[in-house]
């Protein structure tokens, strides 16, 4: 009984002792031989050294599904995300400033555009809202200088339209009349000289001359004195009615002018600064969007509204055709008449991400990196550049976030988001090898002086599928032979400027 009792624990002792060995030994046989393929996320290029690609000869840094460019893998093999095979990194495709380089065929699959960063002399513009209104400098006031009762109102409404000289109102002055049977008797009576003397007093009654005219032609008295309209518009006040009683100075009517209106154009406050008297305004509005007003700043109202953060700029616009009517809400440009030189890009290739502005600059093969930039103010569809690029540089246009996606960019923008952009480098020594030539065959879908269009068959070879795309000439003259509709089979090179043509002669069985 006790032998049996001390061999129990030594048995279990050695069983255990086992298990740990045998565990020890799978773990170092994982680590020492990692299966094809096997994953190893956020793992250093250099972690495992560089290999030699026996297809190309070229050191390959790791393998990558481009799905997934986060995930690395040590050695070649099927991706575990998607049905393909991984791809490789090259060293020499890994810019040592950060960036990012893109072959040809990234180009044209992500649809990435250049532009080249210029100077041009721009003047500062402004891109606000306004609304029109009536100018209020033509407007004129219809009044009565006498007492007297509105015997017919011949305007009726307000803001209803009127020509100059049409009559507004007619009124009856009874303080009119003795002044006149007293001018009649003594004209009657050969009295001249108080004859003139009552028409004198007549005259301090603003009796007008044309009432005066008709009384020595009727030798009735004038009862009745009608108003007429000064200008061309619309009746902006109407405030009396017929039998209304007046006094000498009450408005009876107001006209306000159409052939110009003022135009008050809501700036922002921020933009103040740039606003100055006399700049050119162009403007139109929705109903006539063919159609651009112009004209220029007059006055700069002294009042920020606290509604909109925004002072008002008031211009003139030219409106004799009678085409645009108070009211109507419309968009301005307010331009400079002096202009200064400026550093330009199109305004989609900066990337604002609150904190800073970013633009990815083309280098030299291609390579692209980000460059922190100080941005000014739009102009048009461009945008000026304060500090960080030069003239004549290349920058990305479109496709820039999908270059991220690509090539995990997020990283590289934070880590040389301040840092300055690299010296440029020397120019290489001896001409490289050329680019290996491939075979295709395709029909010929357009034909320019810079290039074929070929919707080509599958290229095995760099695994491609059919498609159509562009493939540039040797020189202009080359090929001239061929039409569009034409079944050709060609050779060609990878260059840094895309796919160039070696050579293009008529496919087994094509009638060329």
């Amino acid at each position: 009984m006790k032998a049996s009792s001390l061999l129990k624990p030594a048995a279990l002792a050695v069983l255990g002792a086992l298990l740990a060995a045998g565990g020890y030994y799978a773990g170092s046989r994982q680590h020492a031989e990692p299966a094809t393929g096997s994953s190893r996320t956020n793992a250093p290029h250099a972690a495992s050294g560089a290999k030699i690609d026996p297809k190309t000869g070229r050191k390959v840094l790791y393998w990558h599904d481009p799905m997934v460019p986060g995930q690395q893998f040590d050695k070649p093999g099927k991706s575990p995300f998607m049905d393909m095979a991984l791809v490789p990194v090259y060293a020499d495709d890994a810019p040592e400033d950060g960036g990012v380089k893109v072959s040809p065929t990234m180009q044209q699959n992500l649809g990435i555009r250049f532009a080249t960063v210029r100077r041009a002399e721009v003047g500062n513009a402004i891109s606000v809202v306004g609304s029109t209104q009536l100018d209020e400098s033509l407007a004129e006031v219809v009044q009565s200088r006498v007492a007297g009762y509105i015997e017919r109102l011949h305007a009726r409404t307000p803001m209803q339209r009127i020509q100059r000289g049409a009559p507004v109102a007619t009124l009856f002055v009874p303080d009119w009349l003795a002044p006149q049977e007293e001018y009649l008797a003594l004209k009657r009576a050969g009295d001249t000289e108080l004859a003139d003397a009552a028409r004198q007093r007549m005259r301090a009654l603003s009796i007008p001359e044309s009432v005066m005219a008709q009384l020595d032609k009727t030798g009735q008295p004038q009862r009745q004195l009608t108003l007429f309209s000064p200008v061309s518009g619309v009746l902006t006040e109407l405030p009396l009615r017929d039998g209304a009683m007046v006094t000498p100075g009450m408005t009876i009517a107001k006209v306000s002018g159409l052939g110009r209106l003022w135009l008050l154009a809501e700036v922002p406050e921020t933009l103040v600064p740039l606003l100055q008297p006399g700049m050119k305004a162009s403007a139109q509005f929705a109903g006539r969007p063919g159609r651009r007003y112009t004209g220029v700043v007059r006055d700069i109202l002294p009042q920020v509204s606290t509604a909109t953060r925004t002072v008002q700029a008031r211009l003139e616009l030219d409106n004799r055709d009678g085409s645009l009517t108070p009211g109507l809400l419309m968009q301005v440009q307010l331009t400079e008449a002096a202009t200064l030189s400026r550093l330009l890009v199109p305004a989609e290739a900066v990337i604002h991400t609150g904190r800073r502005s970013v633009v990815l600059v083309v280098g030299e093969k291609n390579r692209i990196r980000p460059v922190t930039v100080s941005a000014g103010r739009e102009h048009g569809d461009d945008t000026e550049i304060l500090d960080g690029l030069s003239e004549g540089q290349r920058v990305v246009v479109s496709g820039q976030f999908l270059i991220d996606s690509e090539a995990s960019l997020k990283s590289a923008l934070t880590k040389f988001a301040d840092a300055p952009a690299p010296p440029a480098a020397p120019a290489a020594s001896a001409a490289s090898a050329p680019a290996p030539l491939h075979h295709a065959t395709g029909k010929i879908e357009q034909v320019t002086a810079d290039a074929l269009t070929l919707a080509h068959d599958p290229v095995p070879e760099l695994k491609w599928g059919a498609m159509t795309m562009d493939f540039a000439k040797p020189r202009p003259d080359a090929f001239q032979q061929f039409r569009r509709g034409d079944r050709v089979r060609f050779s060609f090179r990878e260059t840094d400027d895309g796919y160039l043509l070696e050579s293009v002669e008529p496919a087994a069985g094509s009638a060329k």
